[in-house]
This record gives structure tokens, sequence and C-alpha cells, in this order.
């Protein structure tokens, strides 16, 4: 099944959503492997915390294209071009 393409409110670009997971895993590896309970704690914290973003600019705010607010950025999107 595609991605349904969203539009984002900080860029106004249509794309399809990526999933992004905050912190480092270089961070999440050496804290599991020197300390195992913030390891843990890092680890639940990174995966309660995925997200959906723009691929372009990394904003976390997307709506839908046939949202009133999503045809006026797509519209407003149009008149640039």
């Amino acid at each position: 099944m595609a991605k349904k393409e969203m539009v984002c409110t900080t860029c106004g670009s249509l794309v399809a959503p990526q999933s992004r997971t905050p912190g480092s895993f270089w961070v999440e590896l050496l804290l599991w492997v020197c300390f195992i309970v913030p390891g843990v704690i890092y680890t639940v914290w990174r995966l309660a915390s995925v997200h959906k973003a723009c691929p372009k600019c990394g904003g976390k705010n997307l709506v839908p294209p046939d949202s009133p607010v999503g045809q006026k950025l797509l519209r407003d999107l149009a008149s640039r071009t």
C-alpha cells in the first residue's frame, strides 16, 4: 500500500511522510553497553517518540491535502510557481 501524501504546514510541500526516531543510535548503543538501566530508559523514550515528519524540512505538522488547511496550502504553493 502506498503512503498517503500529506501537506507540510512548515514548508508547504506535498510529500509522503517518513517515520523519524529522535535521538542517536550510537548513544543508545553506548548506554546499553556501559549502563543497562539508562539504556533501557533511552530505548523506551526513543520508541515512544517516533513520529511522522516531512522528508524535506523535518516538520512534524502534516495535514491531509483534502482538509481546508491543506487545500489552502496547496493553492498558495500553486500560486508561487
